[in-house]
């Protein structure tokens, strides 16, 4: 079968020919995978349906899991959704950047792309090379991230080909992500916004900003899963590797488990020493930036369980809090 083509690109000079090219072959209905500043997105014309069901076969994606439409002018936000004046102030305010806002859709978008639902999620990237791919094919681009669907999301250019090189086309490669994890998700079709999925974004910034926005736990257990569906990465296991992943919480001891070879990753030091089975890091942002990588690298090392530590519920903190929560098989009584 015939591998991606990958090409290597100046995020701040990007080849216009080779942007051109990528643009071409989205044009074709094949998809170009590409770095946000966030994850890469394993990109198709939103609008095409037949290419955006390329990315649920490649994936291995349940298809009534929606994906973020990728967009690089406003306007174009506009001719997709129903934007209201708190939208546009949003999108002025956060935009580009790691915010996907939830709206109405309109009809030009196809429902395969929106998960069957009424609503349409949209963010605008702040990497300059999404943008450059995003302008130069003239469409919005759907795009999940560029990896097997469950396993943890790429932040590199190598993941996307060690998941997806013999099912896609073309690959642009710039180097490690900026954000780490995946944009923030807020519904905004009501009075009050949801909070959909945590992510690069924080949430302070947005209460700070003036938005009241409503927190899951908020929310009666049957509106948030309606709510919900109108997201990815809420409803099923995500973010994988192919061992255990275990929660080390403030409150708790170091986990006891005897007979497993251990890993671990986080900001605390852990009461043993595990050498290279042990990945830390000195802020929560760092902790976001290396999280998936972290997870495939003890994975690679044999491990079989990460023991990850459980951050506070601060700042990109919450978003780490969902990610671990998503690959671990625990269940708790409290919301990630």
């Amino acid at each position: 079968m015939k591998k991606a083509v990958v090409y290597k690109l100046d995020r701040w000079n990007p080849d216009e020919k080779i942007i051109n090219l990528a643009a071409r072959e989205l044009g074709k209905g094949h998809l170009v995978a590409f770095p946000t500043e966030t994850v890469y997105g394993l990109g198709a014309n939103a609008l095409d349906e037949e290419a955006v069901r390329r990315i649920f076969l490649a994936k291995g994606r349940p298809q009534d899991n929606p994906l973020i439409v990728h967009v690089a002018a406003i306007e174009t936000a506009r001719e997709i959704a129903y934007c209201d004046e708190r939208a546009l102030r949003l999108m002025d305010a956060f935009w580009p950047g790691p915010l996907t806002l939830v709206m109405r859709a309109k009809d030009v978008v196809p429902k395969v792309t929106r998960g069957g639902l009424d609503t349409v999620a949209v963010r605008m990237p702040s990497h300059p090379v999404a943008l450059a791919l995003i302008e130069a094919s003239g469409v919005p681009i759907a795009a999940p991230s560029a990896n097997t669907s469950g396993r943890p999301s790429p932040t590199d250019a190598d993941t996307v080909y060690e998941d997806l090189g013999d099912r896609i086309e073309v690959i642009l490669d710039c180097g490690p992500t900026d954000v780490g994890v995946e944009s923030t998700v807020i519904d905004i079709t009501e009075e009050k916004a949801v909070l959909l999925r945590p992510g690069g974004l924080p949430i302070e910034a947005l209460t700070d900003f003036g938005e009241t926005v409503l927190l899951p736990e908020n929310l009666s257990r049957e509106r948030e899963i309606n709510l919900k569906k109108r997201s990815p990465g809420t409803r099923y296991r995500h973010y994988a590797p192919r061992c255990k992943v275990l929660l080390w919480k403030a409150e708790e001891d170091w986990p006891k488990i005897r007979g497993e070879r251990v890993g671990y990753m986080g900001i605390r030091r852990p009461p043993v020493d595990l050498g290279d089975d042990a990945i830390f890091f000195d802020s929560l942002e760092n902790y976001a930036r290396g999280l998936f990588m972290g997870l495939r690298y003890l994975e690679k090392r044999g491990v079989e369980a990460i023991i990850a530590d459980y951050p506070e519920k601060r700042g990109v903190g919450l978003a780490i809090r969902d990610r671990l929560y998503r690959a671990s098989l625990a269940e708790f009584d409290e919301k990630p």
